[in-house]
């Protein structure tokens, strides 16, 4: 077959095709960015809470001998008690005790693959948790 004898709208139906193929394969890597990249934040934000609590239950524990003597909590401990617990697990965060009430709130980052090739290399992901201090 020659240049010749070519139908006149050849070429660019296959340039339409290309330019299809080209759109598909790009929507497929960012679904592909979500559903996988998504998926390893919601693990991050899992394990965030998770320690989160471990924390605050600990700090509740590490209180319990004083509440139970009736002195009342022992706020010292129970912040100790919690910071070892987020210093054992390697997960950055805050410990409050207030009142009768122990907050810890946790922050983590999770490595991206797929949204990295647009540039999003981290995605955050955090955790709170709150336990009551009762006599």
């Amino acid at each position: 077959m020659t240049a010749a004898s070519r139908r006149p709208g050849r070429d660019q139906r296959g340039q339409a095709l290309s330019s299809f193929v080209a759109v598909v394969l790009v929507s497929l890597f960012g679904v592909a960015g979500l559903v996988i990249d998504g998926g390893a934040q919601s693990a991050a934000r899992a394990e965030a809470e998770s320690v989160a609590a471990h924390a605050a239950r600990a700090a509740v524990d590490a209180s319990a001998r004083s509440r139970a003597a009736g002195r009342g909590a022992d706020a010292g401990a129970a912040q100790a008690a919690a910071r070892q617990v987020l210093t054992d697990r390697a997960m950055p965060g805050e410990v409050v005790v207030e009142a009768a009430r122990v907050s810890v709130t946790t922050r983590t980052t999770t490595r991206t693959v797929f949204l990295s090739l647009i540039g999003i290399t981290t995605l955050p992901a955090s955790g709170d948790a709150t336990a009551v201090l009762e006599a």
